[in-house]
């Protein structure tokens, strides 16, 4: 026990530091005399402590005065007080817009605050969630007076206060609010909003063009020009791949006559409880998935949608149907996480799915279940804040994540900082098809270059909407999912 003479001494003199003695404390001999006594120990650090703090006041820092330039003046630092470590901007209003968006409308949160800062976010009430507007206007109430730097705070008070109803329209009015937060707290910085997410990752981010020959079918009256043959679908794929694309995202389609109709039963057009799928549906499916091809040519990633739009057995049919074709990924919604991994384990292509959960909570019997390959989170639906959440979630569990993405600008804006900020990110989604005054709407639009989306520096999300061209295009009365199959 030589080693442990020299640490644990012999002596059991008064004061000796051994096993024994609860105070542990040297004996006196062995202090240092340069070594002061514990109240002058005491007495000397709060000295430096006042000093220190003295230093600090008039200390010339580095503030933003405007969206681009950097000036410097003298600032009291709030550590001479200790009382205010936050920096405070109280919102003062809050407002819903909306306009015409064809098919559906458009809805956005103005919030405005005490120093002039807006911050803005994109909504949606057409995929199936009306009154989303008007929870969050219910819901104002306990923002007005708020800071809007504490957009955490914010949302755990609201989302405590709605705790027994959470969920649904209640959740997705406080991602919306959680959004519009997040945009005046960036601008109130001068920063794009991905740096409050941890930084930029990437400076551009790969896309893939949604509903490809989707809206052109659908739709006619507003994305031209229509497509009416399985000639007008190849003719679609050679666009995407002229404009330099790399990947595609379509839908299922019933062909009568060759003419392509959408078919979307789980959405009730056509109004099919049962939700089966036929052996006609696969085999026009397979016929509108080679004529795509056809014109895409070989290098163009394909990414099939099925939505909600069949049951465990219709889903294993369409993954046989089309097991030899180079797919992307097939996208699948199921609200049973069990059967999702059911299909994926006997899938020959990658699965995406559950761009309808709200909240990490949900998310989570699907990571369990090892449910998909890629998780699809709606970020003006879940908050971009909580989404990363859900990102750091999904990484943990070895899988990738892609954006919910096919309003406005504005919300391809807010993804777009999602997609440079989150580190497990596969592809982000964009419609390409725009309608024909779009471009009104908003002070910036995507930049888009060789299929990838330029992510965009400017304070917040780096584009609002144009007031005044929201009132030129008065919202509808009917619109979104809950107008499919009727006549406008």
């Amino acid at each position: 026990m030589e080693g442990r003479s020299r640490l644990w001494p012999k002596t059991s003199a008064p004061g000796a530091f051994s096993r024994r003695s609860p105070e542990r404390s040297w004996p006196s001999r062995r202090i240092p005399r340069h070594f002061p006594a514990k109240e002058g120990r005491e007495a000397a650090s709060a000295a430096a402590l006042r000093a220190s703090r003295r230093s600090m006041v008039g200390l010339t820092v580095a503030v933003r005065t405007g969206p681009c330039d950097l000036a410097t003046r003298k600032t009291k630092s709030r550590w001479a007080t200790g009382s205010d470590m936050t920096k405070s901007s109280k919102a003062t209003s809050l407002e819903i817009l909306a306009c015409d968006a064809g098919w559906r409308n458009y809805h956005f949160v103005k919030l405005t605050t005490d120093d002039g800062i807006v911050g803005w976010s994109e909504f949606d009430e057409g995929f199936g969630s009306p009154g989303v507007g008007a929870a969050i206007q219910r819901l104002s109430t306990r923002i007005i007076g708020q800071n809007i730097f504490q957009h955490e705070r914010i949302y755990a008070e609201l989302f405590a206060a709605t705790r027994p109803a959470a969920g649904g329209v209640v959740a997705q009015a406080l991602g919306a609010i959680e959004n519009a937060l997040l945009d005046a707290k960036a601008k109130c910085l001068g920063v794009p909003c991905y740096e409050l997410l941890g930084g930029k990752i990437r400076d551009c981010v790969r896309v893939y063009w949604s509903h490809c020959a989707t809206w052109r079918i659908n739709h006619p009256s507003w994305y031209k020009p229509p497509i009416e043959s399985l000639d007008g679908v190849k003719a679609m794929g050679r666009e995407v791949r002229e404009k330099k694309f790399t990947a595609l995202k379509t839908n299922i389609f019933s062909y009568d006559d060759g003419k392509p109709t959408g078919w979307r039963p789980g959405f009730g057009s056509p109004f099919t409880p049962e939700i089966n799928v036929d052996r006609k549906i696969l085999r026009d499916l397979r016929m509108h998935l080679e004529a795509i091809r056809d014109g895409a040519g070989p290098d163009v990633d394909i990414l099939l949608d099925c939505n909600f739009n069949a049951k465990t057995e219709g889903y294993l049919k369409i993954l046989r149907t089309i097991a030899d074709l180079d797919m992307f990924w097939i996208e699948i919604d199921s609200f049973n996480p069990e059967a999702l991994g059911y299909i994926r384990r006997q899938s020959p292509h990658p699965i995406s799915s559950c761009e309808t959960l709200l909240g990490l909570r949900e998310f989570l019997p699907y990571f369990h279940e090892q449910a998909m390959d890629v998780a699809i989170i709606d970020t003006p639906w879940n908050g971009v804040w909580q989404s990363m959440k859900i990102a750091s979630a999904a990484e943990a569990f070895e899988v990738n994540v892609a954006p919910h993405n096919f309003y406005g600008h504005l919300c391809s804006m807010m993804n777009a900082h999602f997609c440079a900020a989150v580190p497990n990110l596969r592809i982000m989604e964009i419609d390409i098809d725009r309608l024909s005054w779009d471009r009104e709407l908003f002070t910036h639009e995507p930049e888009i270059q060789n299929g990838h989306l330029i992510i965009p520096d400017r304070p917040g999300w780096g584009t609002e909407p144009n007031e005044e061209a929201l009132r030129a295009h008065p919202p509808k009365t009917n619109g979104g999912l809950l107008n499919y199959g009727r006549k406008s």
